[in-house]
C-alpha cells in the first residue's frame, strides 16, 4: 500500500501554474498570469492553424523565439501520424529514436545518438520522460497507451535548470488533453490487420463554474507479430488498456487545481526474437573475407550450430531466417506477462501578486512481470518463468516546488525551486537452466576442440566413448562431464534486488533582458543522489560448486585448463551457483553534482533569432541489478585463476563491481530560428562530451554496464584486443569517451490554404573516441567492448530526414472536408548491438505512414484509412548475442580481427506494415 501522507500530498498540495518541468507546449493562448509573447515574435503555427506557445524556459514564449532547441508535436500531427505512445515518435522528430528490445518494462529513447541501452532496471535513462509533468522513472513506461494527448515536446541536450529530474541528454513531455469549462466528448473505433481493434473515448463534464471533470478510457487487443509454432501461439501481441479520470477546479483566474489518476493494465507475450542469417547481415557466417559466404554446417563450419541441430533446432530458422516472424521457442516456454502502470498527481496554479507558486506532486506505482524463452531457440537452454517471479516494480513519491516573476521594471525574469524523489526499486529474477542445458552444454565443449571425435549427442555426457584421454585427471574430468550433463532446470529459485533511492535538488533559471533584442539566461542547479542497495540470493545449482572443487586444480595445467575451464564456466554461467545460495549483499551510494546553463540570444530583426549556449547536464550513478556482474566463473585473483567466491572473500567482497558512476555532459550549441507565419525554419549546431558515459551491453553470457571515458593519450591499442589488462590509462589523462556533434534543420512550410509541409534533417557524428578506457581512473575497457574506441554508437545513424505532408481541402460548400496525410523517416545505416560487432549492423531504410479520409462538418466525424510503415520495411531495432551460443574460436575466425565469427545472433525485429480503418466522432 502507498504511503498515506504521500496520498494526502498529491490531493492537497499539487501547486502548478501550467508549466510543467521541463518544458511545455500549448496550443491555446498562454495563462495570465505569464508575461505575453513581444510584439517582435513570429507567427509560427501548428497544424490546425494556431500559435505554438512553448514555457521551454518557464515562460510564455512562441516557438520561434526560444533559444533552445525543441520539437514541439501537436495533436493534429500525432493523430495523422498514427502516434499512441513514445516510440512513434521518431517518425516526426528526426533526433529522436525509441526502440523496445527484450521487455517493453525499459525502452529506449535516444537523442542526438545519446541513450541508456539494454533492459537493466537499475539504469535510469540518458533521455527523461515526463507524463503531465511527472517524472517517469523508466522510458519504457512511456511505452503505455497514453489516451487523448494534446501535445508532445522533444528538448534536446542536457536539462535539468527549470526542475522535475535532471537529464543529460534530452526530455520527452508528454501532455495530455485536460478537463474543460465546455460538455463534450469523443469516440473513436479502429479495426486493422493481424486482428486488431481499439477503442478510446473521453467525456469532458463541467460539474459547475468552477469544477470540471474528463475521464479518457482505451482498450486494445491485436495478434502478436511472431508465431510460436512449437506452442501454437503468438508473441509480441496486444491485450491492454487505459483509464484516466481528472478534476480541474479554477475558483479564479489566479487560482486552478488539475487532480489526475491513471491506470493501465497490460496482460501481454512479449518480446520474441528471431536469428540473424547471411541475407540479413553479409557478416554472418561468413569467413574474415564477408564476400565469401560460409554455411555453418560445413566441416570448417560452426559447431555450436551441429549441437543445437542435434538437440532439436530447425536448421532452416538459423541458416535461412531472413525476416520469417517463425520463431523458435521451446516447449512449454512462454513470454507471457501482466503489467500494471497506475498513479495519482496534482497540480496547483496560485498566483500571489507578481509571483507564481508552483507545486507537482505525484506518486507512482509500476509492477512488471514478464517470462520468457531467454535463449530464443528451440533447444531449451535458458527461461524465465512466467510465474510471477521475474519482477519489476517501481514505487515512486516526486515533488516539485518553484517560484517564478519579475523584476527590474521586467528585466529580469526569474525562477528558483526544489525538486525531491523517493523510490523504491524491487526486482526479483528465476532465470534457470533449462531442461536441455546439459546436454547442450557438454555437447558445445566435445564438438568444439580436441575430443570432436567423441562427439556423441544421444550418449551420456555427449560423450560416445571415454578413454584415458586426460591421463590421472580422466576420472575427474569425465565426473565432471556427468555432472554439467545433469544440471537441467537448476539455476535461481529466487533472486531479490531491492534499491531505495532519494534524490533532492535546488535549481534557478534566470533570464536578463539587456535590451529589448539581446537576452542573457543563467541557471544553475545542485543535486544530491543517495542509493541504497540490497540483493539476496537463491540457488541450487550445486553442480557448479562440485565441478569448481573437483577441476580449479587443473586450470594451470596447459592440456587440461582448456576443458577445465570450459566444464567450469558452462557449470557457473551467470554465476549461477548453490555456492549463492542464502547469500546477501548490500551497499550504498551517495553523490552530489552542479550543473547549469548559460544562453546569449539575440533578435537581429523581427522573426529572427540567433543564440549560443553552453550547458552542463549529469545523471547519476547506481547499481547494476544482474548477479552474474559479480564475478566472472573464472577470474584471475592475486595472479592464479580462481572460480569461487569464497576464495575472493564472498559476494560481499565484490559488491563494488555492480557499481557504475555518474554520467556527466558538457554541452556547446549555436542557433538560429526564422518564423513569418506560412514559412518556419530553424538550425542548430551542437558539441556535446560525456564522461563516464553509461553503457549496459551483453556479451552472451553476462551483462556488462561499464562507464566509458576517454585517454588523451594513445594505448597502442591495448583497448582493441582480448586482453583485460591492457589499455590502461594514467588517471590524469583520462577525459571524455563520446562526442557527439552534428547540425540539426527543421522546417514548415503552409504553401497554399489548408496544405502544409513539415521537413526535418538531422546530421550527428556520435562516437567513441578512438582511445577508451572503463572509468575515470583509467581501468582497461573490458574485451568484450573492444570494438568501441573510435566508432559510431550504436543506433546512432549519421544522417536522419523525417518529413510531412498534410492536405485538408474543403469540398465544396457541403461543410466536408477530405485528408491526405503522407509522413517518412529516413535513416543512415547504423550498428544496433552496444558492442558494435558488425553482426549487428542495419543497413539504411526508410519508414511511411499513410492517411486519408473524409471528415464530417466542424469534424463532428470521420472516417479515416490508414496505413503504417506501408512498404513493409524489414529491419531490426536491435541485434545481441545469441545467449551461450557460441562456437569455438579458431582460424580463419580470428578474433578480434573479425569479431563474433562463432557466435550466433538473433534480432528484435521492428513491427511490419499495418493497416486498418478508423471512425471517429464527437460531441
Amino acid at each position: 500500500m502507498p504511503n498515506t501522507r504521500y496520498l494526502v500530498a498529491c490531493a492537497l498540495s499539487a501547486l502548478a501554474i501550467g508549466t510543467t518541468s521541463p518544458a511545455m507546449a500549448q496550443q491555446a493562448p498562454p495563462p495570465a498570469t505569464a508575461p505575453a509573447p513581444s510584439p517582435q515574435s513570429s507567427d509560427s503555427q501548428d497544424d490546425t492553424g494556431q500559435d505554438i506557445i512553448v514555457t521551454a524556459q518557464g515562460r510564455a514564449q512562441l516557438l520561434a523565439n526560444v533559444p533552445v532547441a525543441v520539437s514541439a508535436v501537436s495533436a493534429a500531427s500525432l493523430a495523422n501520424s498514427g502516434a499512441n505512445d513514445i516510440r512513434q515518435l521518431s517518425q516526426l522528430a528526426p533526433s529522436l529514436l525509441v526502440s523496445s528490445t527484450g521487455s517493453e518494462a525499459n525502452g529506449s529513447p535516444r537523442i542526438r545518438g545519446i541513450g541508456t541501452v539494454g533492459d537493466n532496471p537499475g539504469l535510469e535513462s540518458s533521455v527523461a520522460v515526463f507524463i503531465d509533468g511527472v517524472y517517469r522513472s523508466r522510458a519504457g513506461i512511456g511505452l503505455n497507451e497514453l489516451g487523448e494527448i494534446d501535445r508532445v515536446e522533444v528538448l534536446r541536450g542536457p536539462q535539468g535548470t527549470l526542475g522535475g529530474r535532471n537529464a543529460s541528454a534530452g526530455v520527452i513531455n508528454v501532455f495530455s488533453k485536460k478537463p474543460s469549462f465546455t460538455f463534450g466528448g469523443n469516440a473513436e473505433a479502429t479495426y486493422g490487420n493481424y486482428d486488431f481493434y481499439r477503442l478510446a473515448g473521453a467525456v469532458n463534464v463541467p460539474l459547475t463554474q468552477t469544477i470540471a471533470a474528463r475521464v479518457d478510457a482505451v482498450y486494445v487487443k491485436r495478434d502478436g507479430f511472431y508465431r510460436d509454432t512449437t506452442n501454437n501461439t503468438d508473441i509480441n501481441n496486444r491485450d491492454r488498456y487505459f483509464v484516466r479520470g481528472q478534476i480541474l477546479y479554477q475558483p479564479s483566474a489566479d487560482f486552478s487545481l488539475r487532480l489526475i489518476a491513471d491506470y493501465t493494465h497490460r496482460d501481454e507475450k512479449c518480446c520474441a526474437a528471431t536469428y540473424v542469417d547471411n541475407s540479413v547481415n553479409s557478416f554472418v557466417g561468413n569467413l574474415n573475407n564477408p564476400s565469401t559466404p560460409l554455411s555453418p554446417l560445413q566441416g570448417t563450419g560452426n559447431n555450436i550450430v551441429n549441437v543445437l541441430r542435434d538437440l532439436g533446432q530447425p536448421l532452416a530458422r538459423i541458416n535461412n531466417a531472413g525476416y520469417s516472424r517463425d520463431v523458435s521457442v521451446s516447449r512449454g516456454r512462454s513470454f507471457g506477462g501482466i503489467t500494471t502502470d497506475k498513479g495519482i498527481s496534482g497540480q496547483i496554479d496560485w498566483t500571489l501578486g507578481g509571483v507564481n507558486l508552483t507545486s507537482i506532486t505525484a506518486y507512482r506505482e509500476y509492477k512488471s512481470d514478464q517470462g520468457s524463452d531467454t535463449d530464443y531457440s528451440t533447444v531449451d537452454i535458458l527461461y524465465r518463468a512466467a510465474d510471477g517471479n521475474s519482477l519489476r516494480q517501481f514505487k515512486t513519491f516526486t515533488q516539485e516546488l518553484r517560484l517564478q516573476g519579475n523584476l527590474f521594471d521586467n528585466k529580469l525574469d526569474w525562477l528558483v525551486g526544489g525538486y525531491f524523489a523517493n523510490e523504491d526499486l524491487t526486482v526479483t529474477d528465476n532465470l534457470r537452466f533449462g531442461s536441455q542445458y546439459g546436454r547442450f552444454a557438454t555437447c558445445r565443449i566435445v564438438s568444439g576442440g580436441g575430443l570432436a571425435a567423441l562427439y556423441s549427442p544421444t550418449s551420456p555426457a555427449c560423450l560416445g566413448a571415454r578413454p584415458a584421454a586426460f591421463g590421472a585427471a580422466s576420472p575427474l574430468v569425465y565426473a565432471a562431464f556427468d555432472r554439467l550433463d545433469g544440471i537441467n532446470d537448476k539455476g535461481s529459485t529466487l533472486d531479490r534486488y531491492t534499491q531505495n533511492s532519494r534524490n533532492y535538488a535546488i535549481f534557478t533559471h534566470n533570464i536578463i533582458h539587456l535590451t529589448d533584442r539581446l537576452d542573457v539566461t543563467l541557471g544553475v542547479r545542485y543535486t544530491n543522489e543517495t542509493k541504497k542497495f540490497a540483493a539476496t540470493f537463491g540457488n541450487d545449482n550445486t553442480a557448479c560448486v562440485a565441478n569448481q572443487a573437483a577441476l580449479t586444480p587443473f586450470l594451470t595445467n596447459a592440456g587440461l585448463a582448456a576443458v577445465a575451464g570450459g566444464i567450469i564456466g558452462l557449470s557457473c554461467q551467470g554465476n549461477s551457483t548453490a555456492e549463492l545460495n542464502g547469500v546477501s549483499i548490500n551497499s550504498k551510494r551517495s553523490e552530489d553534482r552542479f550543473s547549469g546553463t548559460g544562453i546569449l540570444s539575440w533578435r537581429p530583426f523581427d522573426h529572427m533569432l540567433l543564440y549560443g549556449s553552453y550547458s552542463r547536464g549529469y545523471k547519476a550513478g547506481g547499481f547494476n541489478l544482474d548477479r552474474s556482474a559479480l564475478k566472472n566463473p573464472i577470474q584471475v585473483f592475486n595472479g592464479a585463476p580462481t572460480t569461487t567466491f569464497a576464495s575472493v572473500g564472498g559476494a560481499q567482497a565484490l559488491v563494488g563491481n555492480l557499481q557504475f558512476d555518474p554520467e556527466t555532459v558538457t554541452s556547446y550549441e549555436v542557433g538560429a530560428k526564422y518564423g513569418t507565419g506560412p514559412f518556419t525554419l530553424s538550425a542548430a549546431a551542437f558539441r556535446q562530451e560525456f564522461s563516464n558515459f553509461q553503457l549496459n551491453t551483453f556479451n552472451g553470457t553476462v551483462f556488462l554496464v561499464q562507464n566509458v571515458n576517454g585517454c588523451t593519450t594513445s594505448l597502442n591499442g591495448g583497448d582493441r584486443d582480448l586482453s583485460a589488462t591492457t589499455g590502461r590509462c594514467a588517471s590524469g589523462d583520462t577525459s571524455y569517451g563520446v562526442l557527439s556533434q552534428g547540425i540539426e534543420l527543421e522546417a514548415s512550410l503552409v504553401p497554399m490554404r489548408d496544405l502544409r509541409v513539415n521537413l526535418g534533417g538531422t546530421y550527428q557524428s556520435t562516437k567513441y573516441r578512438n582511445d577508451v578506457v572503463g572509468n575515470s581512473s583509467g581501468a582497461p575497457l573490458d574485451p568484450a567492448l573492444r570494438v568501441l574506441p573510435g566508432r559510431q554508437l550504436s543506433n546512432a545513424p549519421k544522417i536522419v530526414v523525417t518529413s510531412s505532408v498534410a492536405w485538408t481541402p474543403k469540398l465544396g460548400d457541403s461543410g466536408l472536408s477530405a485528408l491526405f496525410y503522407i509522413d517518412s523517416r529516413l535513416s543512415d545505416n547504423y550498428n544496433t548491438g552496444s558492442d558494435l560487432f558488425p553482426q549487428k549492423g542495419q543497413d539504411s531504410f526508410a519508414l511511411f505512414n499513410a492517411r486519408v479520409g473524409l471528415r464530417g462538418r466542424e469534424e463532428r466525424w470521420a472516417v479515416e484509412f490508414w496505413g503504417q510503415n506501408i512498404f513493409n520495411k524489414n529491419y531490426a531495432q536491435v541485434a545481441f548475442n545469441s545467449p551461450f551460443q557460441q562456437g569455438t574460436t579458431s582460424a580463419p575466425y580470428v578474433d578480434p580481427r573479425y569479431p563474433g565469427g562463432r557466435q550466433l545472433f538473433s534480432q528484435f525485429l521492428a513491427e511490419p506494415r499495418t493497416y486498418g480503418v478508423t471512425l471517429r466522432g464527437k460531441f
